[in-house]
């Protein structure tokens, strides 16, 4: 049998010692075995529970829930790496999208090619919605979060796109009567808002406090931020600034 100090195990994942000190604290990953003065030791079972550990980390689930999938009894270590390895598999193609999304956008800030503003999106699809939902989890909460995902999973592939497709018009729209010089409370901007909040009753029935949070999400988050920034670095404040005026007229 094969044991590993906290350090060399630490080397061999690629993390800090007092990650793994942390994990024991918060009993996600107990050593194996204490030694003299009470020097943790890992065996081979402990580094493939890290292993998943890291890749459920990758996924963006909190600590809370990893240890929750770990520690059920029917917890099973193949079925895991195969589950694994699907998703790893979708996450290829969907940064091979955002590459080639990056490389049309140079080309087109480099005069290249005619960008449409649409193609900004791609890549940001269903396994994106999958992050962000995440987040707003901690934000609002399972029970909100876990409907929006069951419904979005209802539709149909070709359901699906057309949902995108929209909402990225919606944002096109926004964006557009921004460049023309139009205020965020302008009839013209208030109609794509309002456009963006039907879009999102495919998903759920927000609430106006959700709505204002979705807008401070799209400005402060630095994913969504990022996404907004492609078409100008004014676009998330002025999304926002839009979204709170919307919220305020119909509350």
């Amino acid at each position: 049998m094969v044991y590993y100090t906290v350090k060399q195990l630490a080397d061999l994942a690629g993390i800090s010692p007092r990650t793994l000190h942390y994990y024991d604290e918060i009993k996600l990953l107990k050593p194996s075995s204490y030694g003299e003065n009470r020097y943790r030791y890992y065996d081979d079972e402990a580094m493939l529970r890290l292993q998943q550990i890291l890749f459920y980390r990758e996924m963006g689930l909190s600590l809370q829930k990893i240890q929750e999938l770990l520690d059920q009894p029917d917890f099973d270590v193949l079925d895991a790496l195969r589950a694994h390895k699907t998703a790893l598999r979708a996450q290829v193609e969907r940064l091979n999208r955002l590459i080639s999304t990056v490389d049309k956008t140079i080309n087109y800030l480099n005069g290249g090619i005619e960008m449409n503003k649409q193609d900004i999106f791609a890549g940001f699809s269903e396994e994106q919605q999958e992050i962000y939902a995440e987040e707003a989890r901690r934000r609002w909460g399972p029970v909100l979060v876990d409907e929006s995902m069951k419904h979005w999973k209802s539709y149909s592939p070709e359901k699906q796109k057309a949902i995108i497709a929209e909402g990225s018009e919606i944002y096109t729209e926004i964006f557009e009567n921004m460049e023309k010089g139009l205020a965020a409370d302008t009839p013209e901007v208030q109609a794509g808002v309002a456009r963006w909040h039907q879009n999102l009753r495919y998903f759920y029935k927000p609430t106006w406090a959700i709505l204002r949070g979705l807008g401070q999400l799209y400005r402060d988050s630095p994913d969504f931020r990022a996404t907004f920034e492609k078409f100008s670095p004014e676009f998330p404040e002025f999304l926002c600034e839009a979204i709170q005026f919307y919220c305020e007229g119909k509350e």
